[in-house]
């Protein structure tokens, strides 16, 4: 599996700066809703069961946001955001950050 060190830094100052929510169920609730803070990108972790995967797959692309099933299961993902208890799904609410994951994901093995 890469080093995706990275990756979790970037969620992680998502996280910090207001601009991440986490779980399933908020993310699916800041999807209905019209407000501000609502995802442009959902990460799901890779050890979700399918029908958490099929709920954000469906929810994802009925509002039109980017979804993307990482190479992190949901221990790592909640370290990232600094949760103790596990987090199935992060949704991402800046155009900025979110551009700087998708950017550690697509590239994970450029040295900078």
């Amino acid at each position: 599996m890469a080093d995706n060190s990275k990756l979790k830094t970037t969620i992680g100052l998502a996280s910090k700066a207001g601009k991440a929510i986490c779980g399933t169920q908020l993310i699916i609730e800041a999807l209905r809703s019209a407000g501000k803070k609502k995802p442009c990108l959902v990460l799901e972790a890779a050890d979700t069961s399918e029908g958490t995967h099929k709920k954000l797959s469906d929810k994802c692309s009925f509002y039109g946001v980017k979804h993307i099933r990482v190479e992190l299961d949901m221990s790592e993902l909640s370290g990232s955001v600094g949760k103790l208890s596990s987090v199935s799904a992060v949704g991402i609410c800046d155009e900025g950050l979110a551009r700087a994951v998708l950017s550690k994901i697509e590239a994970p093995h450029e040295n900078s």
